[in-house]
């Protein structure tokens, strides 16, 4: 079944460097009428260029071999949310699923065996020299660990464009901030400090990276009848907890024709067009509908999270979304790569009157790890 497609407002950078957005295309962006998402175009010439980059290093992270991948996991730090921490749907050579590492669920409770994830902390945006973030906060190790690279010689390129990407990303989202100030204004939320979310994204040492890999679909078996799979049987339906999540279009890679160079991670090709095109992220509207988003390939998305809701006392919603993957009969070999970069406040800082970042963390991670 495919899905109406969404039509998110679309605003150009120098727009936003300027003010220039109208009330009415913000209202659109995110009213209570809006799906909570923008689309930013006119981006720096490089963006083209280190968005291939990147995630062309997602299919090379995925096909690391089992050691190299145990070296970049945090487990204290609940793999769930670490600072760096890879995810393998599978370690045998054969791929085949029967000696799954997966250490999530879906929302059907099945264990996600279909995607991997690198985390990484991204305090480095506030200052160059910072590895994770800053604060007294023993029991949280999965924002107090310093992050875990690649060993040197393995994926070379992959921080330093990791970080420079992730830079761009935050600056935008601070721009992104500034314009929320006028919907947050309009919303009249007592004791709300001005610019107060533009402060929390342009500050925090809590942002977090995570460059996702999905796994190719399993392969039909002779003969076999390939089973409707669940709508969200790549990334499980939810809400980001962040401020606003930056989002770029994925990258579809047909990694079945292709010998992957694990050393260099040099930029892999990307496929023109969605091969399952049911495949790919969905939203649900206000109104409990689901809609299609496709994030063109030149521009950033971003959406809201659960910590802005809170921050704004539920005026501006947080987003569900989940990811549909490609069927085999459609896309055999064909992977997807995308990254996701999560704004959220200082632990210290507060989201409401009576909790902090860290408080409000805790209670999420409780959530999603009990059991």
């Amino acid at each position: 079944m495919i899905y109406q497609k969404a039509n998110p407002v679309l605003v150009r950078l120098d727009d936003l460097e300027s003010g220039n957005v109208d009330l009415k295309s913000l209202e659109e962006a995110f009213g209570p009428e809006s799906l909570g998402i923008i689309f930013v175009g006119g981006l720096p010439e490089k963006f083209v260029g280190l968005r291939r980059r990147l995630l062309s290093f997602a299919s090379h992270l995925g096909n690391l071999s089992r050691a190299e991948l145990e070296a970049l996991e945090c487990p204290e730090a609940k793999y769930l949310y670490p600072i760096a921490t890879f995810l393998s749907r599978n370690f045998d050579t054969d791929r085949s699923g029967e000696r799954s590492c997966a250490k999530e669920k879906l929302s059907s409770d099945k264990v996600d065996t279909l995607k991997g994830s690198y985390y990484a902390n991204c305090a480095f945006h506030k200052d160059p020299e910072l590895a994770n973030a800053t604060g007294n906060y023993p029991d949280l190790p999965e924002y107090t660990k310093s992050n875990i690279w690649p060993r040197e010689g393995l994926l070379v390129g992959f921080k330093e464009t990791f970080k420079e990407f992730c830079a761009m990303v935050i600056d935008i989202a601070s721009l992104v901030a500034r314009l929320l100030r006028i919907s947050i204004a309009l919303e009249h939320i007592p004791g709300y400090q001005e610019g107060y979310l533009e402060h929390v994204v342009k500050t925090s040492t809590t942002t977090k990276a995570r460059l996702l890999h999905y796994f190719p679909p399993p392969s039909l078996e002779a003969g076999s009848v390939e089973a409707e799979e669940d709508l969200d049987n790549w990334c499980g339906a939810h809400i980001d907890f962040s401020c606003l999540t930056g989002l770029t279009s994925a990258m579809y890679v047909d990694e079945g024709s292709l010998t992957l160079d694990i050393s260099q991670g040099v930029d892999l090709p990307e496929l023109e067009s969605v091969p399952d095109p049911d495949s790919g992220l969905y939203v649900k509207d206000r109104k409990g509908g689901v809609v299609k988003v496709g994030i063109p390939r030149d521009c950033l998305a971003f959406q809201t999270g659960a910590a802005l809701e809170a921050i704004t006392e539920g005026k501006l919603k947080a987003v569900p979304h989940f990811v549909r993957g490609c069927r085999a009969s459609k896309a055999a070999g064909v992977s997807r790569n995308t990254i996701a970069v999560f704004t959220q406040p200082n632990l210290w800082e507060k989201i409401d009157k009576d909790r902090d970042f860290a408080t409000f963390a805790r209670e999420i991670v409780a959530k999603i790890t009990e059991g």
